[in-house]
């Protein structure tokens, strides 16, 4: 896909639709989306990798629950994140489970540009999109 995700219009929040030929790649870029709000995301170095597990009840609770904790890490570890590679996204008996591979760096002010706090992700206006070979995920960041 050329497009990994775009910002739609929202009077308050930001309101972003990520694409994916799969549904890893969409919350992969998800994700991506997320921390582009915060900062360029091209100056975060994958040089820190971490692994992310994250289980729900539903593909949208999927969605808040990985990106909620991302936002969990930025908060309490000073993590940015700009390269996500989901290894395993699967439906169990309750539910689904993620499992990712996440690659950044410490937020450092003199190199990370801060642009918008994120202070949650929301269920608002949420959708969940599944076309033949694509994939949206919607969704509205409080900030």
């Amino acid at each position: 896909m050329d497009k990994k995700f775009e910002f739609l219009e929202h009077t308050a929040d930001v309101y972003i639709a990520a694409y994916g030929a799969t549904m890893e790649e969409a919350y992969e870029n998800a994700a991506l989306a997320m921390f582009e709000v915060m900062t360029d995301t091209e100056k975060v170095a994958p040089a820190i990798e971490e692994t992310v597990e994250v289980e729900a009840e539903d593909e949208y609770a999927l969605l808040y629950t990985w990106l909620e904790t991302l936002l969990v890490k930025f908060e309490t570890q000073n993590m940015l994140y700009s390269k996500f590679k989901i290894s395993s996204l699967q439906e169990t008996p309750v539910g689904f489970k993620i499992k990712a591979t996440v690659w950044g760096e410490k937020f450092n002010p003199a190199k990370h540009t801060q642009k918008v706090a994120v202070k949650a992700v929301t269920y608002h206006r949420m959708m969940v999109i599944k076309e033949i070979e694509k994939v949206t995920l919607e969704f509205i960041l409080d900030i």
